[in-house]
């Protein structure tokens, strides 16, 4: 690529400017060098870029004295900025500049340290080097006779503001989402984590995106293999558009044929500095509201942010909840079909004479009436999402309400049918990751199929085979049962059960974390806070009998 575009850039310097601009420029525009020649300049810029509308190309004399050009897209920079900041700088001409002497070797110091009040300024002779800060947003300045070229940051792209997560909603906790400026994204992350150990390092993805994609971590918490690991798969990746994380976990995930994810998506900030916290990676990409968790193990995916945020009593029973609500998820149409077509006698007598009743009029087996209300929800289900807001809701309570009762009116498929696949989409729902709920949906479809072959076996047989997919799956080296296999029990406080948080002083095993303690002296003064507490009651009740024994008043002890 980079040889085609030179055999170009020459190509067109030759063919439009070859009488005008001398054949040392030539040369050394050949070879990528920036020259004192603003002609040349101006016409290898106008090859590359010059075909767009937005490109400007400014003309401007510095303290009148010294020839310039300044190059620009104005769509993706701050125009007022560049006028009232950078130009009106460089052609007004300072007090204690004008009888000064200055030469073009000093002139580009002078710029730097006295004229131009920027923090984001930096020198480069490189062409290639400066076309990208171009199309980055930033402003280049290139001075007649000086062999280097100074660039601006003047990058402005309009955001949108901040608001309450979408697809992440949380009852306690904060109400902050990431937006797709890598910028503003990285800002959140800083804000709640000001150490010097958080670290950020950037790279650049993408042969035309050119993609800014950011690796985080906590130095001396994350382990050093796995930020190296991560690094090591995405400068491997070599492709022509990056336009979200999505597509960088395509390319990292260990297992890609495997239907659970290796990798978590988040648009909370709260959430990702808590597994920075644990010694994970997060990766964040320049027009993406969200970040990449590496690595995961399978129960992330039914934990929430309010599990923490509130008292673990609260935290354990949602989590029971959500952990029932995915076990039906995935195997309820199943038992139900093994049930009415294998093992009825499984099933209490008024019940199994009762769905035998409402199945009377279905002209179809079970599994099959099972199938044709899944694969209609699913439709459904879809339709639902991509629809406007304004009709998503109409459409997704005309489908169960109306589609539904017609269905059993007409003999299609019976109220426990209807009942049965209603939980289950219920189920999936209380899942708060959507791809590991999405993951569920996929292979409930072959348990079914097994179910209608063997029944209750062929039900047993899917979930044995899942469960070993599951503990074969690694992420970045880590299992995917962890902690349940290899099992830990410092890590199965916080499984099934949300452990109170002094009950969890160090971070997870199976991340290796370089600093595992996250629990200090807490825990010792909580539990001291306890015993003080009982000290101090029972110290209470004795002083309050003391004096009560002695004819003084008992009351209002505590």
């Amino acid at each position: 690529m980079v040889l085609f575009r030179r055999r170009r850039q020459k190509k067109g310097l030759n063919q439009q400017g070859a009488n005008e601009i001398p054949s040392k420029v030539l040369e050394e525009l050949d070879q990528n060098r920036l020259t004192g020649s603003i002609e040349g300049t101006v016409q290898f810029m106008k090859e590359m870029l010059g075909e767009s509308d937005d490109f400007v190309v400014k003309h401007f004399q510095i303290f009148g004295r010294f020839r310039a050009v300044l190059f620009y897209f104005s769509n993706i920079t701050d125009q007022d900025r560049i006028n009232n900041e950078i130009l009106k700088s460089l052609m007004y001409v300072p007090e204690h500049l004008l009888k000064r002497e200055i030469s073009k070797q000093d002139l580009i110091n002078v710029l730097l340290e006295e004229t131009l009040y920027d923090s984001q300024t930096s020198r480069n002779h490189q062409l290639d080097q400066l076309v990208n800060v171009i199309l980055r947003g930033e402003t280049v300045i290139v001075i007649e006779g000086i062999t280097e070229a100074i660039h601006i940051g003047t990058r402005k792209i309009e955001k949108r503001s901040i608001k309450s997560p979408e697809t992440e909603q949380a009852i306690l906790g904060p109400r902050e989402s990431f937006i797709e400026s890598i910028a503003t994204n990285i800002a959140l992350i800083r804000y709640r984590l000001p150490t010097p150990d958080l670290c950020i390092k950037t790279m650049e993805i993408g042969r035309l995106t050119k993609s800014m994609v950011s690796v985080c971590y906590i130095k001396g918490i994350a382990e050093d293999k796995v930020i190296k690991e991560v690094e090591k798969r995405l400068s491997e990746i070599d492709i022509d558009a990056i336009l979200d994380v999505g597509y960088l976990e395509q390319f990292i995930e260990d297992n890609p044929f495997s239907p659970f994810p290796q990798t978590q998506s988040t648009e909370r900030p709260d959430k990702t500095v808590a597994n920075l916290a644990e010694g994970r990676v997060a990766i964040l990409v320049d027009g993406s509201p969200f970040a990449l968790i590496v690595p995961v193990v399978f129960n992330q995916f039914y934990q929430t942010f309010d599990d923490y945020s509130s008292r673990f009593l609260m935290g354990s029973f949602a989590r029971l909840a959500r952990m029932q609500a995915l076990v039906f998820s995935l195997i309820f149409p199943s038992l139900y079909v093994s049930f009415i077509s294998f093992n009825p006698e499984l099933l209490p007598t008024e019940f199994a004479v009762a769905v035998a009743g409402g199945r009377a009029g279905v002209p179809y087996p079970a599994v099959v009436e099972v199938l044709i209300i899944e694969i209609a929800m699913e439709v459904l289900r879809e339709a639902t999402v991509r629809m406007p807001k304004q009709v998503g809701g109409a459409l997704s309570i005309v489908g169960v309400l109306v589609v539904g009762e017609a269905a059993v009116n007409a003999g299609l498929a019976s109220p426990i049918t209807v009942v049965v696949i209603a939980l289950t989409s219920i189920g999936s729902f209380a899942t708060p990751a959507y791809v590991a709920a999405f993951a569920l949906r996929m292979l409930r479809f072959p348990i079914l199929f097994l179910a209608g072959i063997f029944g209750l076996f062929g039900v047993v047989i899917g979930i044995i085979f899942i469960f070993n997919h599951m503990l074969s799956l690694k992420s970045f080296g880590v299992p995917y049962m962890s902690p349940v296999s290899p099992g830990n029990s410092q890590g199965l406080k916080d499984v099934i059960f949300r452990s109170p948080l002094w009950w969890m002083p160090k971070r997870p095993v199976f991340l290796q974390s370089t600093n595992r303690d996250r629990l200090g002296e807490v825990k010792n003064k909580v539990l001291q806070h306890s015993k003080v507490g009982n000290d101090q009651r029972e110290e209470a009740k004795n002083g309050g009998y003391k004096r009560g024994h002695n004819g003084s008043s008992g009351d209002n002890l505590n």
